[in-house]
C-alpha cells in the first residue's frame, strides 16, 4: 500500500514515514512533470530504505535478546 502511495503521492508517503522536511522538498519537486517522476522514485527509495532499516533493528533486537538470555554462542576465552 505504501508503495502505491509513494508512486501516486510521493510527498504524502514521505510525510507518513516521518520525513517532514524531505516531504516538503518532494512536494516542491512534484510541481513539474519530470519532477513528479523523480519525486516518485525518491519516495520509493526512502520507503525501501525505511523497511530495510526496520528489519535490521528487529533482527538486532532479537539477537540482543537471545544473547542476554544466554541462548547465543559466546566467544569468551
Amino acid at each position: 500500500m505504501i508503495y502505491a502511495l509513494a508512486l501516486l503521492l510521493p510527498f504524502l508517503a514521505l510525510a507518513l514515514r516521518g520525513k517532514i522536511f524531505q516531504s516538503i522538498l518532494c512536494l516542491i519537486l512534484q510541481l513539474t512533470v519530470y519532477g513528479w517522476i523523480l519525486a516518485a522514485l525518491w519516495a520509493v527509495l526512502v520507503v525501501l530504505d525505511d523497511n530495510a532499516e526496520r528489519r535490521h533493528r528487529e533482527m538486532l533486537a532479537t539477537l540482543t535478546a537471545r544473547n542476554d538470555a544466554g541462548g547465543g554462542t559466546s566467544r569468551e576465552s
